[in-house]
């Protein structure tokens, strides 16, 4: 039997919620992802835990029966994750970082190498999560900091006297494609024609402020490629396939190579600020030494 934790947790938010759409909002995802999690727990199981047919929705009376053993089997596991960090924090603290995985490519390390230079040698770990995912474990206490682009919708769900926040930076998201054999831009979005276009997928933050942009400049297009991941999209730009939206802290590499051109001008271009978040209840004294440092000034401010 291969269950994953985060399903038990999804279960937990939908028999508190009874509401798909709700138990998705906290647990950030789209409501069809949470919908398959449900599902993929239920054929794991072998097993029907949600009465569908019911509005508000109702659990089963084995979804009854195997909730207080989801909730159990969680609670057991962040109590054994909180007391080994405490175990580790006694010989040493180590700042556990989640990070949305182009940043954690493409900000961390410099950013890290930075504070060190300048006289904070803190010993980290870093895990590359989706936002949902990272605000969930910095709840739990199962990490220390996030690092993330600022999302207003998301911003709205955390309450800033629990979960503070500090600006590390700006960078942009910029429409990129790659190149001919002359160098020149194998599509552009000042003409007239349909571009083939490397999306987000439903629900990725960064895809919102995109779909956005596309809407409101009316821009002709045919769908080709969705992924929530910037990587994977600027992988296929370089394949050539299409114009992609990719943070320019990600691929700063292959623009200066020639291997991406910006394919648009600045008015389809968006801006990105960097933040870091803790959570106010976590009492680490690594993290309040960071935190006062960054309040002070070290590390600087990217862009």
């Amino acid at each position: 039997m291969n269950i994953e934790t985060k399903w038990l947790e999804d279960f937990s938010a939908l028999a508190a919620t009874r509401s798909f759409s709700k138990a998705a909002e906290l647990r950030f995802v789209t409501q069809p992802a949470f919908s398959r999690r449900i599902k993929a727990l239920e054929e794991a199981l072998g097993l029907v835990l949600i009465n569908r047919s019911r509005t508000p929705v109702e659990l089963t009376e084995a979804g009854q029966l195997f909730l207080a053993t989801a909730r159990g089997t969680v609670e057991q596991l962040n109590e054994v994750v909180r007391h080994l960090h405490h175990l580790e924090g006694q010989q040493g603290e180590v700042l556990q970082f989640a990070a949305a995985h182009s940043l954690a490519l493409g900000f961390f390390p410099a950013w890290i190498a930075r504070l060190r230079r300048e006289g904070l040698n803190i010993a980290s770990r870093l895990v590359a999560s989706n936002v949902g995912d990272a605000v969930h474990a910095l709840r739990e206490g199962t990490c220390d900091l996030i690092l993330a682009y600022y999302d207003p919708e998301a911003a709205q769900r955390m309450d800033p006297e629990l979960f503070p926040s500090l600006p590390l930076g700006m960078t942009q998201m910029v429409p990129v494609c790659a190149v001919d054999e002359g160098g020149e831009p194998l599509y552009t979005l000042e003409g007239a024609g349909s571009i083939p276009l490397l999306a987000y997928s439903a629900g990725a933050l960064l895809g919102r402020s995109v779909n956005n942009l596309v809407r409101e400049r009316r821009l002709r297009f045919t769908l080709l490629y969705e992924t929530a991941m910037a990587d994977s999209l600027k992988s296929m730009a370089l394949q050539g396939l299409g114009v992609a939206w990719v943070p320019r802290l990600s691929m700063q590499a292959e623009l200066d190579r020639g291997d991406l051109v910006i394919c648009g001008g600045v008015e389809w271009h968006l801006p990105l600020e960097i933040r870091l978040y803790r959570c106010a209840l976590i009492r680490k004294a690594a993290i309040r030494l960071l935190w006062r440092k960054l309040n002070d000034g070290l590390g600087g401010v990217v862009s």
